[in-house]
This record gives structure tokens, sequence and C-alpha cells, in this order.
């Protein structure tokens, strides 16, 4: 097969480069290669069935638009927030990119409500106590899709790109990149179980999270130049919707920061989901994480969102990615394949906390499979350290937050840590590849991969008109 441009990936990033070549009356012919679905045909069976089915891939992570689709779609409308690409490209035109692509989200029906700006004296309250806590408030306004209508915005596009001449192939998986004389030149697709080469001037690789040890492998098979980068590893926390009403109300999603004593890591919180529930997701080699998302119209009486913990590696180590695997596979252990809860207050006790202790307090888990234990004989020391520290700074915060029934799942984990090096035209050192959004290591949630992939569809045209 040959074409133009072959897109690995139909997440975020490979969907807005497709999206901004159309924009911009390319003729180009584009191949999406997608390991998952398409999108109404994305179905988790957890629903139906009560327990995670292990399904390969998974129907969460994986299919087109990615792990976006089943998240609670979030929008970060400011630069500060979603990764390193305003580095690369400089803060004014990150930002520019991102209100551009929230115009795109906006036209195929996404909330026209932006949280987070409207109350500005409570807010600098909030960070008055983020400030007396030694930690830093960003305030960033959001735009919330929700679980559901991001599917709905996402099946709009998918239609969309179809209708407009772009060949998606789902259920197909890139094995390898075709590279003649240090310059690729495709790949190498599995699809309904028979190889064949695609053959492209443009190859770009947008495998998202799920997809980041893939592109990490063929880095090193390939001579890509990469740089091993940060690994987040932490918890899920779930509190009841009064402890952060407050928080919710005014922002909406708060991002705090913090470097807690002795270690002083980077511990920041993430993906905020109000009145949401905790989530399962798999990964290869039946690795169980923990995730959160939330609905436009369904609600709980819980909120839940990450603490994470960022890992750098230096010499003789380099691969973070299979750090933060093995203390997943380790916390899988002992929760029997199941993601592990536990109480703030046992873990400062030193103890396991059992089923019939969680059926006694006020919070009832949203996750209804994660199996009672102690995260703690598996976080390694210095991560387990910050984030006790980290959550007992956030009660000065929001009071409560640190609370003896607060629970905690676990792992959470984000692997983003390969880095692609790369100039601010997005070329990589082997021509014609191209590394877009959280596999390339330099964005980090659905609005910075997204405007990535609109820069990369402008780029393009810019080497064509030239």
């Amino acid at each position: 097969m040959k074409c133009d441009i072959l897109i690995i990936g139909a997440g975020p990033a490979g969907i807005f480069t497709a999206l901004e070549l159309l924009k911009k009356e390319s003729r180009k012919q584009i191949i999406i290669v997608e390991k998952g679905k398409a999108i109404e045909k994305r179905k988790c069976p957890k629903a139906a069935t009560g327990h995670c089915m292990q399904c390969a891939p998974c129907h969460i992570t994986t299919g087109f638009s990615g792990a976006g689709a089943f998240s609670d779609g979030k929008l970060s409308l400011s630069c500060e927030v979603g990764g390193d690409l305003p580095e690369l490209i400089g803060t004014d035109k990150a930002q520019d990119l991102i209100h551009y692509t929230d115009q795109i989200y906006l036209s195929f029906g996404a909330d026209t409500k932006v949280e987070g700006i409207q109350y500005t004296e409570e807010i600098k309250a909030i960070r008055k106590r983020a400030i007396m806590a030694g930690l830093k408030l960003v305030d960033c306004p959001i735009r919330h899709l929700g679980t559901e209508k991001a599917q709905e915005i996402y099946f709009s596009i998918e239609q969309y790109l179809i209708s407009k001449g772009v060949e998606i192939l789902f259920e197909s998986e890139c094995r390898d990149l075709i590279l003649e004389e240090n310059k690729c030149i495709g790949g190498y697709i599995s699809r309904k179980g028979k190889d064949t080469e695609i053959y492209a001037s443009y190859t770009i690789v947008a495998a998202g999270r799920r997809g980041a040890e893939w592109l990490e492998s063929r880095c090193e098979a390939h001579g890509v130049e990469h740089l091993p980068g940060t690994v987040d590893i932490g918890v899920r926390v779930e509190v009841r919707n009064e402890i952060m009403e407050q928080v919710n109300n005014v922002l909406y999603e708060s991002k705090l920061i913090g470097y807690p004593k002795p270690f002083k890591n980077k511990v920041r919180t993430f993906c905020q989901n109000p009145g949401g529930f905790v989530s399962r997701e798999n990964y290869d080699n039946n690795l169980a994480v923990v995730n959160g998302h939330s609905f436009k119209e369904k609600k709980s009486e819980n909120t839940n969102l990450a603490i994470l913990c960022s890992h750098n590696f230096n010499e003789p180590f380099n691969q973070p990615i299979a750090y933060a695997q093995k203390v997943g596979e380790l916390t899988n252990m002992l929760g029997a394949g199941q993601i592990l809860v536990q109480r703030f207050g046992d873990i400062l006790d030193g103890k396991r906390t059992w089923e019939k202790e969680l059926s006694r307090s006020n919070i009832r888990p949203t996750l209804s499979d994660a199996v009672a234990g102690d995260i703690t004989a598996a976080m390694p020391y210095r991560a387990m350290t910050n984030i006790i520290h980290f959550i007992e700074a956030v009660d000065l915060v929001v009071p409560g937050f640190a609370a003896a029934e607060t629970l905690l799942y676990s792992p959470e984990l984000k692997f983003y840590s390969n880095r692609i090096k790369m100039d601010a035209d997005l070329r990589t050192n082997i021509k014609g590849l191209y590394c877009l959004g959280d596999s390339s290591g330099w964005t980090r949630g659905l609005m910075m991969a997204s405007a990535m992939g609109v820069l990369m569809g402008r780029k393009i045209v810019e080497q064509e008109e030239n």
C-alpha cells in the first residue's frame, strides 16, 4: 500500500493532524493505523459484568481518540498545563495553538462553558492557603466535555474524517517502521492476521501513552535520538464531594504542585473529577492501572484525583518506563490482579485496610472491584513518603483531605518518559519520521496533544508549499 501520510495511532495528536490537513485543503492521501476499534464499537464490558474482563487490547485505552474517549474529557486551556511543548515552540505560539484547537472542539459540539474563571476572589483565597502550605496553585481554565459527551464529539470527528476520504485501518497494529538509508519510508502493519507494508512520504507516530514503550523500543532499534525523561508514579485519591466542594465549585480542577521534604521531588495533583468515578485500565502484559473520569450528567457522591510523584533517572539507569511497570506489577500481585485500595489513616497507622473497615466509612469506593490491602508494600519508599507529606500539605488548603477515611488507590502510572529529540518544526534526526503527542514525551493530555497535531498538519502544508 502507498499513501502520502501514514499516521500511527488515532489518538488526539493523529486525529488533529488529519483535521488540520483537511482544513488547509490538502489533497494528500492519509492513512491512519489504529490498534483498537472505531469509537462506536468501543464498549467496556465491565458495566454489564461488574468486573474487568481484561480485554486485549483494552477498550478504554485503545481505539479511535485513544484514552480520551473514556476519560472525563477535560481540555486545559492554558499552555502552563499539559506538557513541555511550549519549551519547543515558544509560549505564545503554544497558547495560540490551544485557542485555535479549542475552536475546533467547539465546532464539533464541545460545551461552551469554561470552568475556573468566574470566582476571582475565591481563587485568591485558595491560592493564599496553598502558599501557606508550601504549594503552588495553577488555576487553569477548563472546558469539561464529560465522558459521554467526549465520545459523541470524537464520533463526529471520526465520521468527518472518513467522509473526507481519510482511510482509517482499525484493529491494525504497526509492528515496526520501515527505514532506508536513514530515512523513514513507512511501516510494517499487521491487520486481521496478515502483514502488509504501507509506504509514505511522511510517517507520523502518535501512539499515546500506551504506545510509549513500543516507540522507545523502535527508537533504540533505528537510532532515533531520544532521552529518557520523567515517569510519574502515584495514587488515585477519593474523598466525599463535601470535602472538595469549594474547590470543585470555584476551580473545578485544582492543580497543586509541591516539593515536599525530605526528597523535594515534584509532586502534583492531576485529573480531578468532581462527582466522578474511579476506573481501571489495562495495559500490555495485563498490567492494571487506576484512573478516573466524570460524566456530564451521571454523578457520584465522591471526587477523585491523582497525586503523582515525578521520577527522573540518569546514568547508569535509563529505563524509567520499565521501572514504573515493575511497581505496577508488584502492586497488581498484592491485589491478585486487581487495583489495591487503602485508607489514608491505615497507612499512617502502619496497617493494611480490610473490606469490613471500608464498609464503615462515609466514603463508598466507586471502583467496586478494588481490593482492600496495603499499597505501601509495593510503593517505593521515596514515592510513598512524598505522597504522604503532599496529602498533609493539601489538607491545609482543603481541610479534611487528609482524613483517616480518605481512600488511596494504586497503581496510578503515567508512561510518557521517552522524549524524542526534535526541532521546532517537529523534525527528528530520521528524515520522514515525526513523533507526536504523549508517546513523544512532549505532551500530557488531550488539549496539548491535539494542538501538537494541528502544528504537524501546518508543518506538512508549509513543507509542500516550499
